[in-house]
């Protein structure tokens, strides 16, 4: 998928971006992708999508797992997804100073076509174009998002990436490919542990993760964490790296002076804004009140001592 930003991400900002989410085939795949999707709507995004033009692994009935005896092109089912505006991944790379970011939706799609990680693991091969348009927003120092197991595309393109899965807990059921983790931790990448809420910003590598369906959770919560990983990757396409993450303590001036609190959510918006107009932060005051910071600046938000 692609993105280009219509409007300003932060408050009266009228600087244009663009973002570049991009849809493969497989198993619950099209939850991420369009979740991705409605999210980079809410900011304003004018989206394309790209996907590359090959053959499945394979086609699976996904009432029963069975193995459909033909397959199907990555391109062409796509396009179901995109209402068929796609192009082939390989145009992408030649594109790259068009776009200020890109998203790889999860989904098993990842694993199988995008690169051999399902059969391989971390002595996997990754698809030629995806390398090319990783390693090359990567050299123009430009964000790449991705959720579920899609960062392990980052750990194979990026040495010392810092990404993540989620928990790295094989023993708690609610994390059915906790293994992940360590699989990331032996190519010499981080591996940083959160929640289904959590969302990692590798800040050297301009890399923005989160888990979504590596957890087994609710419909709502994938969402969610689907839009975390768009939310933090907004705030570096208007105005660089957002000062403060999500779960960091800081201080937010109010009307009644200086008060401690925590970040819940970056690039907070609400329905009645104007297209394209954000909060950086919404933050959760310890006397237990939601608010939102204007903007990004210490005379509003400023670390807590």
């Amino acid at each position: 998928l692609v993105a280009r930003l219509r409007t300003s991400l932060f408050w009266n900002n009228t600087r244009r971006a663009s973002m570049v989410p991009r849809p493969a085939s497989g198993a619950w795949l099209e939850t991420e992708a369009v979740a991705a999707l409605v999210h980079l709507s809410r900011f304003g995004c004018k989206v394309s999508c790209f996907a590359p033009d090959k053959e499945q692994m394979h086609a699976v009935d996904h009432t029963s797992g069975a193995e459909h005896e033909a397959t199907r092109n990555v391109l062409q089912e796509s396009a179901r997804i995109t209402r068929g505006a796609i192009s082939p991944l390989s145009d992408l790379p030649q594109k790259v100073a068009d776009f200020d970011a890109v998203v790889f939706p999860g989904g098993f799609g990842v694993a199988k076509n995008l690169s051999s990680w399902a059969t391989e693991g971390t002595a996997c091969t990754v698809d030629d174009d995806v390398a090319a348009v990783i390693k090359s927003f990567h050299a123009a120092n430009k964000p790449q998002g991705a959720c579920c197991i899609a960062p392990v595309l980052f750990a194979k393109c990026i040495p010392g990436a810092k990404v993540t899965v989620g928990s790295s807990r094989t023993d708690d059921p609610l994390w059915p490919y906790a293994g992940t983790a360590g699989q990331i931790t032996e190519l010499g990448c981080t591996h940083e542990e959160t929640d289904v809420r959590g969302v990692v910003v590798d800040q050297v590598n301009h890399l923005v993760t989160s888990p979504a369906y590596m957890y087994e959770g609710q419909p709502h919560e994938i969402f969610d964490s689907v839009g975390m990983m768009v939310g933090a990757l907004m705030a570096y396409t208007n105005q660089g790296i957002a000062r403060f993450g999500v779960g960091e303590v800081v201080e937010a001036f109010t009307s009644n002076g200086w008060e401690r609190g925590e970040v819940v959510a970056l690039n907070y918006r609400e329905d009645e804004w104007p297209e394209g107009q954000v909060a950086p932060y919404q933050i959760m005051l310890q006397s237990g009140a939601l608010i939102f910071a204007p903007l990004d600046e210490d005379r509003v938000v400023r670390k807590a001592e």
